[in-house]
Parts: structure tokens; sequence; C-alpha cells
């Protein structure tokens, strides 16, 4: 193994963590991100902790730009050994507010920014034998109310990485999915929704998560070492999916009581 590994959405939250979680065991990292700012931290960060590497920015939106970072990976580290899809963005409204633009937006990044990581790094993890780490979310497997746009894009990243995880087995590339449920991150900085109620909605889950994108990105190392294939980070989170998978009329009777009550608190204000 070269340990060498790549992140978009490095910038912060989570893909900083999982930056500063495979630093700390010596890895040269590429880092990507859309911020220049958030990324010149994170890198700092990751000297400090052991590693090594570089930042290129890039938005996975644009796959000539993941293009340019695969050949950065080329040049500098000779390869690359784990591909990690993080870069993503908050959204929620009820699907009668969404408009179509917030669609486009969610699946341009959140599913299609994937898919072009995947692409982009592919011919690499080839020579490599490497991982993929694809990051989605519980809300790919629960499909919370008022987030349909977001709930769909998520889902998309599930059955891409279950597709490759069977595709890729004959070239010896390990793939793995991530389901994080709500944590304590600054994904809200990117939030896209019809009102402010529904913001501050999302922003009161996200606060009430006991816990840190640094406890996720040590579980998911650790689950990555097992060779586990859907990582589910929360303990709520594996609960409410085998709840799901044995009885999925109880979630979405939860699901539905959980939209009413969204619906009158937005009324109220």
């Amino acid at each position: 193994m070269h340990n060498r590994i790549m992140i978009t959405g490095a910038g912060s939250g989570l893909g900083r963590e999982m930056a500063l979680r495979w630093a700390r065991e010596g890895w040269r990292l590429a880092l990507s991100d859309i911020s220049d700012g958030g990324l010149q931290e994170t890198l700092s960060a990751v000297r400090e902790a052991g590693g090594e590497g570089f930042i290129q920015r890039c938005d996975v939106r644009d796959y000539s730009q993941l293009t340019a970072l695969a050949q950065a990976c080329e040049q500098k580290f000779g390869g690359i050994d784990i591909v990690v899809n993080n870069a993503g963005v908050a959204s929620g409204g009820f699907f009668g507010e969404l408009s179509l633009e917030d669609w486009d937006w969610q699946i341009a990044i959140n599913l299609m920014g994937v898919v072009k990581g995947c692409k982009a790094f592919l011919p690499l993890l080839e020579q490599s034998k490497g991982k993929i780490i694809n990051i989605a979310s519980m809300a790919a497997l629960m499909q919370g109310p008022a987030m349909s746009n977001y709930n769909v894009a998520k889902a998309g990243v599930v059955a891409l990485s279950e597709s490759l995880l069977v595709e890729l087995r004959q070239q010896e590339i390990d793939v793995h999915v991530v389901c994080p449920s709500f944590f304590q991150t600054n994904l809200l900085d990117s939030f896209r929704g019809p009102t402010p109620a529904m913001k501050a909605q999302v922003g009161r889950l996200l606060e009430s998560s006991p816990i840190t994108a640094s406890d996720i990105a040590g579980y998911i190392f650790d689950q990555v070492g097992k060779c586990e294939f859907m990582i589910l980070p929360h303990e709520q989170g594996r609960m409410a999916w085998q709840i799901k998978q044995q009885t999925p009329q109880l979630i979405y009777d939860e699901m539905a009581t959980m939209a009413d009550k969204m619906r009158a608190k937005v009324k109220a204000r």
C-alpha cells in the first residue's frame, strides 16, 4: 500500500476530519474543495497531524477539474490508493416548493459529483487496486420529509456504490458507502431551501447530534479497515435502518408524522 488518498470537500467538516484521521497514519493527501481558505487550513492541520500532501481547487460539477486532479495525483504521488467522494451540499423544502433548479443543483453536486469523481479516478484505482469511499447520508435510506431532492441524490450515491461494489470486485477495487445521520458540521453554510424556517428546522437536527465529524471520521477509518461496505456511523441510524428493513411502514408513518409537525411549525411563523 502506497498510502495516498484523495478527498473532495476537504476544506471543512467531515472531509477535513477524514483528512486528519488518515494524516495521523502518515498518509499523503490530495485535498480538494471549492474553498481555497478552507483547504489552506486543512493542509496546515494535516501537516501538524503528521501527514503531507497538496491542495487543488476543484468543483465536482466540472469533470475536467476532476480529471485534472487525478493527473495531479499521478504526477505528484505516482497514483492514488483511496478516493473519497465527500463534497456535498444541504437542501430542503417540501416537494411542491422545490424548484427544478433546486433539483438540478442538488443532483449535479451530490450525485453527479460522485459519479464524476469515480469515473475520473477509476484508471488510477485500477492500477493501485485501491478503494472508493462514497459519502452518502442516512437520508438515502430513510427519506425524511421536506428534503426529497437531497434524499434522491443521496439514494443515488448508495445505488452507484452498490453497482460499483459488484462491477469492480474483479479489478480488486474495494467500494464503501457511508451514511451518516446529521452531525455537528457546517453543512448548513451551503443550505439552499425555500424558507428560513426550514433551515432552522434542519439546524436543530444538526445541533441535537452528540457525535462530531471527528468521531465519524474515526469510525469510517475503522470500518474501512474491516472491509465493511455500508458504513453507518450513528447507533440510532443503525437501529432505524434495521427497523426499516424489517417493517418499513413503521418508518413511513413516523416520517409522515414528522412532516405534519414541520408543516405546522412553518405555518405558525
